[in-house]
């Protein structure tokens, strides 16, 4: 297997363990998706929640209610161990985002970094 088939295969157990943690909201899940001095943006444009309990408080408290929106998504690439995820949020509200996640992994396969870009479909440039 070649560096970029690992890559793959481990931003897939990735997002496959993310939707188990954005789905339960449990403490637990949460902190078992990033290393213990982890960075999380949610937007690229703020400044990083660090390490497991800043990553879970701000999760917390931006939860979304487990059946409350779909996700479909694909590996888009990857460049060593940086995994690019493109995907498509909607919510049952009706809102519905275009999503790029850049998500640098550990060698276990944990987030060391993980940084949101996100556009409003329902906003028309």
């Amino acid at each position: 297997m070649t560096d970029r088939q690992q890559t793959d295969a481990a931003a897939r157990r990735f997002i496959d363990a993310y939707l188990v943690a954005w789905r339960s909201n449990e403490p637990d899940d949460i902190r078992g998706l990033f290393t213990e001095d982890a960075e999380l943006r949610f937007e690229p444009w703020t400044t990083a929640f660090t390490g497991h309990e800043a990553i879970v408080a701000e999760w917390l408290r931006r939860q979304d209610e487990p059946d409350s929106f779909t996700f479909a998504w694909d590996v888009a690439g990857v460049d060593g161990d940086r995994a690019f995820i493109q995907a498509e949020t909607v919510y049952t509200g009706g809102r519905s985002y275009s999503n790029l996640w850049v998500v640098d992994l550990a060698e276990d396969g944990r987030a060391r970094s993980f940084v949101e870009w996100w556009m409003d479909r329902s906003k028309t440039s």
